[in-house]
């Protein structure tokens, strides 16, 4: 009979880890929710050494809504001299003619910003990769960025520009589509809400090359 007991004990233990281990994901799928919805509220620009823009969708050439609400809030930043320079983001999609860098920063010329205050990085196809790069790009006395996405994507942006050696402030466009639908917008906070902590704890892509 005493044999017998060692299996019971073993299950039981076993549910227990599997609970816990439950009850920690759990936990820490919260805690990152609620510091996606924080951080989409943020805004912390102040002068800095550039303007990062992350990339999204191009058609054709031209800028989607998104897109534009991204350059327009990066403008709006440069106009105001809180740094000399945008740094616009983002490659080429699969049967894409031209990368979403170079149709921002042709948008954001048709704005008036003149060309040698634009820098394009062209190479990326995610936000880690766009981040890495234009950690490369910058110079060892040049880390101060201002990231301009959308506000879902702001915590993750933070966690990626720390982790490439820069020292972040957001600036959340407050235009985009994106956020004026409401149903939309939770089902991106929910998204990122996964992402964020999965970067968090197991995204590392390289140091800056």
């Amino acid at each position: 009979m005493e044999r017998q007991a060692t299996p019971r004990v073993s299950v039981s233990l076993g549910r227990r880890l599997a609970l816990s281990a439950m009850l920690a994901f759990i936990a820490t799928w919260v805690v990152f929710l609620a510091l996606v919805l924080i951080w989409q509220r943020m805004d912390t620009k102040r002068h800095a050494n550039a303007i990062v823009v992350l990339g999204a969708a191009q058609w054709d050439g031209k800028p989607s809504p998104v897109l534009k609400a991204r350059v327009d809030h990066a403008v709006g930043l440069w106009r105001r001299g809180l740094a000399p320079i945008l740094v616009m983001t983002g490659g080429r999609g699969p049967g894409d003619t031209t990368t979403e860098a170079a149709v921002e920063r042709r948008y954001a010329i048709s704005l008036g910003v003149p060309p040698e205050a634009i820098k394009v990085e062209p190479h990326s196809r995610s936000t880690a990769e766009s981040l890495r790069n234009v950690a490369a790009m910058m110079g060892p006395n040049q880390r101060e960025v201002i990231l301009v996405s959308d506000p879902f994507h702001m915590l993750r942006l933070s966690i990626l520009a720390n982790r490439y050696g820069l020292k972040p402030h957001s600036s959340p466009t407050k235009t985009s589509p994106i956020s004026a639908n409401k149903a939309q917008a939770w089902e991106y906070a929910l998204k990122e809400s996964v992402k964020a902590p999965v970067t968090f704890f197991f995204e590392f892509t390289g140091s800056p090359r």
